[in-house]
């Protein structure tokens, strides 16, 4: 016990420089920060990585379903009703609803812009928690009629507000001698939704369901049926089932088909930061290294004297040991904390740095969310702190041996 006691008061005394040795602690200061700023800055960067995926999939998939059904000629269903009963008896579904989905051009009379018109029936969007919630505002009992409820960005883009007109054109017309004459008609503005989607926000345009019907010309029928499961884990599972029960022409598809290409650019993104950010722990560890090569050398004659006095190898290299692990130990903890407060404090932090700057630091437009998010993994979070720990204590086995390795005669004699 007293020779540990006394390996931790020589550690703890090394690693506070005197007055001569002050670039020592120089660079076990950077050491510090270079283990505390890689910890952070991997922890920020892999919790925003986290955060953007998670809010994109609960965005995409509080719009949409988990499954949709199309028909496989780009025909609408006429019996849709029969559909929809039968796959809403299936254990894993939540909602099953009916809608049609068209683009279109709508047009202000000051300007146009593409748009997604989707039919759905009232009851069907108040189903949706995230339809819900970024309609508050309105009152869904006029959603009905000639009535539409327009994105908020797609509002300000063409200058509109709730009560004025919007003329939706539909190159889908009707067939005469001359061609085809293109449908169109105004429709008065109800309000506006804000989903924090910029691709939804920016193009959708919601319509009652049977007014969607008599705009397209498609009668009784609906272009798409969407599914959301209760639990997402069977969506193979459940898939499966819906396949069996529906006509052969219709196509099915879920979330992961329609948006793969997405998700599998942020995950492939997300595990190449990974590697990269990691490499700045590599650095720090060097440094590490480095701090305790030089410790050891100018330390030569305090070694062989405590070596004359009877302390062993073992106790040198423990005492090494001790100094590189309190660096790594010390400086994982302080990233960790670092990183955890700044992603709980990400957004307020964002807007202060763009009132700073007076530039745009998370546009909406680039990266589709319009706040920056962040999700904490605490597996994520504990696996960086074995690896920068790890890190950490393999750079002190060699300085630590070679400090245990030293002939103190030798020492002594070049002092």
């Amino acid at each position: 016990m007293m020779f540990n006691l006394f390996e931790r008061m020589v550690a703890g005394r090394y690693l506070r420089a005197k007055r001569k040795e002050g670039f020592i602690s120089v660079i076990t200061g950077f050491a510090f920060t270079g283990i505390a700023l890689g910890v952070a800055t991997l922890i920020i960067v892999m919790s925003v990585m986290n955060g953007f995926r998670s809010e994109l999939l609960s965005r995409i998939l509080g719009i949409n379903g988990h499954i949709g059904i199309v028909s496989a000629g780009g025909a609408a269903f006429n019996n849709y009703k029969q559909a929809v009963n039968d796959i809403a008896a299936f254990d894993n579904v939540q909602t099953v609803f009916p809608m049609i989905e068209k683009q279109l051009l709508a047009s202000s009379g000051r300007a146009a812009e593409g748009a997604m018109v989707r039919g759905m029936r009232k009851e069907d969007i108040e189903k949706k928690q995230t339809l819900k919630n970024g309609m508050l505002n309105i009152d869904m009992s006029k959603f009905e009629g000639n009535v539409v409820i327009i994105g908020y960005r797609l509002a300000l883009k063409m200058g509109l507000i709730p009560g004025d007109e919007i003329t939706l054109i539909s190159p889908n017309g009707k067939i005469t001698a001359f061609g085809t004459v293109p449908r169109m008609k105004s429709y008065r503005i109800v309000g506006t939704f804000e989903l924090g989607m910029y691709e939804y926000d920016s193009n959708f345009i919601f319509m009652p369901l049977d007014t969607a019907q008599t705009f397209f010309g498609l009668g009784d029928a609906v272009t798409n049926i969407d599914v959301t499961l209760k639990d997402e884990s069977k969506l193979n599972e459940t898939r499966k089932a819906i396949e069996k029960s529906v006509d052969a022409g219709a196509y099915i598809f879920d979330w992961r088909q329609s948006n793969s290409a997405f998700f599998n650019a942020i995950d492939v993104e997300r595990n190449v930061m990974f590697l990269i950010l990691t490499l700045i722990i590599l650095v720090a560890a060097f440094n590490i290294i480095t701090g305790l090569i030089m410790l050891v050398k100018d330390k030569s004659r305090d070694i062989a004297v405590l070596r004359t006095m009877g302390a062993t190898k073992g106790m040198i290299m423990r005492i090494f040991f001790m100094d590189g692990a309190f660096i790594g130990v010390v400086g994982t903890t302080i990233g960790v904390l670092l990183g955890i407060l700044f992603c709980e404090n990400i957004e307020t932090i964002r807007q202060f740095l763009q009132d700073l700057s007076g530039r745009e630091l998370f546009s909406a437009e680039i990266y589709f969310l319009s706040q920056l998010p962040a999700k904490i993994d605490t597996t994520e979070v504990c696996m960086i702190v074995l690896i920068s720990l790890l890190l950490s204590f393999l750079a002190t086995i060699y300085p630590a041996y070679r400090a245990a390795k030293m002939d103190p005669v030798e020492a002594l004699r070049y002092e």
